[in-house]
């Protein structure tokens, strides 16, 4: 650290040099990117404290009620619908051997590629009356019209619960497999040699020693459920995301929107100390090594079918049908859904991917290094506070942006047209934009990812280089970053991914005429164009397939080192 000058005032002085802080080059760059962060969160709270406008006082009055109530019963349905998928196929897949275990306990995840709102399209498609499933049911039973016999409508709530926990569920089901994998084997053979059976032996043993990964997986799930936008409005569910994106464009009552999102981030907050709590309120040991093999319960017969039938529905309903008639649409119909635009959109959205991905991954670098090289308080909240954009909703990141972006827009206005002439957005509306919205959001994502693999390379390399007269900078670039090459490609696919995936920060920031492949899905679907939806949607469900299927065979390759 540079010497700070003796006409430094002492008080000044004193809290630069406080070894609690120790200020540098790493220090600031943490702090830096925290602020960053947290701009946009810190502008929508901020609203909170703002006067009232009348358009808000009305939306209070009339639509907040039905924002609340749909929200809530929206996060209660995704609840079980999670809980009963994710936790029991854990289960089974873990403790119960019968055909076909092996291939499910990797193919559980697949579902996690489709974004929600792409099974809204193809299922629509596929069940609405004029679809192949009611068109053959009229055709054998003799019906003419939509009177004369009972359909379930999917375009509801209930069908967006039932879309959301088929895509969400393996959260759950990741986190709760991973417990009950390293869960004592001592603790499983003592409830059976009390006379458990294996309904017993799940209920009061297993279910609670898992509570705490149950709960983590299942806040996840939650908060990607209060951040859904397009199935909630391709169903005409109306809900916080809805209401912000209707305030914002619709009625231009930006005012309004902000107060909405700061209701919104509590719903999130809330969440996040309920997870919080109960961990705390949750905290077992185990005594047994991770990955240890359990005696697991042969199934035969109709048990057998039974399970099977369990594992498989929802990675069928999750992912193999949805895909399919997308595949089908696609090819039935290409010269509509392969046109001249498709490849100008998804260049678009590689280009966000790739940008997103690579700033990412680097200031994930900064973070975690500059953390592992001085880890004072301030640095670890620095750190812990970059993190924090994960949790918090895509449309409440978008409108923290806007605002923010909107105040250095209008203060450096008198400056761009003295000294360049130009009177326009310098940043609002940008792609610029565009991908400070992606990082707050996804920065969380490749965190955690560069973290672990920074954690594995042991601190004497440091030392090692050190001595040999390398700076941290080239110890991090020529000894960490070659050893860290999978954990850098882990954090780089992940973010891609999310970033291919993400509407409702993109369909709110967008840029003018830069559509990308999520967008003109969504607005094709909007038009009732789901044939030409078809590619873009397609293509978005296999490029999330990547990050999924590496992330299932490091399981599988983690599980069979830990058994040999």
């Amino acid at each position: 650290m540079s010497t700070l000058p003796k006409s430094f005032p002492k008080l000044s002085r004193q809290f630069f040099t406080h070894p609690a802080l120790q200020w540098n080059v790493w220090t600031v760059g943490i702090i830096s990117i925290a602020l960053l962060i947290a701009t946009p969160i810190v502008v929508v709270l901020s609203s909170i404290f703002t006067n009232q406008s009348e358009t808000w006082e009305h939306l209070a009055a009339t639509v907040l009620p039905q924002y609340i109530t749909n929200s809530l019963l929206l996060m209660l349905g995704v609840s079980v619908g999670v809980l009963i998928i994710g936790v029991g196929t854990a289960w089974l897949v873990t403790m119960c051997h019968f055909p076909g275990v092996r291939i499910f306990e990797w193919a559980l995840l697949l579902p996690l590629a489709a974004p929600a709102y792409l099974l809204a399209y193809a299922y629509t498609d596929f069940l609405d009356y004029f679809g192949p499933v009611q068109t053959l049911l009229r055709d054998l039973f003799g019906w003419q019209s939509a009177s004369d016999y009972w359909f379930p409508n999917i375009r509801s709530l209930w069908g967006a619960i039932t879309l959301l926990s088929l895509v969400l569920y393996p959260y759950v089901y990741l986190l709760t497999r991973v417990t009950f994998l390293e869960q004592s084997i001592c603790t499983q053979e003592a409830s059976r040699s009390l006379g458990c059976n294996p309904w017993q032996s799940f209920f009061k043993v297993a279910l609670p020693l898992a509570r705490p990964a149950i709960t983590a997986g299942l806040a996840l799930a939650l908060m990607e459920t209060l951040n859904d936008f397009g199935t909630v409005q391709y169903f005409g569910v109306p809900t916080f995301t809805t209401g912000i994106y209707r305030t914002w464009f619709g009625g231009g009552e930006r005012p309004a929107a902000t107060q909405l999102a700061a209701v919104l981030m509590m719903f999130i907050l809330v969440l996040i100390l309920l997870e919080r709590w109960s961990r705390r309120q949750a905290r077992y040991y185990q005594s047994s090594s991770p990955f240890q093999r359990l005696s697991t319960y042969t199934l035969q017969g109709g048990r057998a079918v039974l399970a099977w039938w369990s594992c498989f529905s929802p990675i069928s309903l999750g992912l193999l049908i949805p895909g399919s008639l997308l595949i089908q649409m696609t090819l039935d119909n290409a010269d509509e859904t392969l046109d001249q635009q498709f490849l100008p959109l998804a260049l678009n959205s590689l280009l966000l991917a790739v940008l997103t991905a690579g700033v990412a991954v680097v200031l994930s670098l900064v973070l975690v290094y500059g953390l592992r090289l001085r880890g004072t308080p301030i640095m670890h909240l620095g750190v812990r506070v970059s993190a924090m954009g994960y949790a918090i909703p895509g449309s409440v990141i978008a409108v923290g942006i806007l605002i923010a972006l909107g105040l250095v827009d209008r203060a450096i206005a008198p400056l761009m047209q003295a000294w360049f002439h130009y009177s326009g957005s310098l940043l609002q509306g940008t792609i610029t934009a565009l991908i400070f919205a992606y990082l707050v959001r996804f920065l969380a994502v490749s965190l955690g990812s560069v973290e672990s693999g920074l954690a594995k390379i042991r601190p004497s390399l440091d030392d090692a280089a050190y001595s040999l007269g390398h700076t941290a900078r080239s110890t991090l670039l020529k000894v960490h970053a070659p050893l860290m090459g999978g954990s850098l490609l882990t954090a780089l696919m992940l973010v891609f991914v999310d970033v291919m995936k993400e509407l409702p920060a993109t369909i709110v920031i967008q840029p003018p005429n830069f559509d990308t492949l999520a967008v003109r899905v969504y607005r094709y679907a909007s038009d009732e164009r789901l044939t030409e939806a078809a590619a873009p949607a397609l293509t978005i469900i296999l490029v999330g397939l990547l990050p999924v299927i590496f992330l299932s065979w490091q399981i599988a390759q983690s599980r069979s080192r830990a058994a040999d």
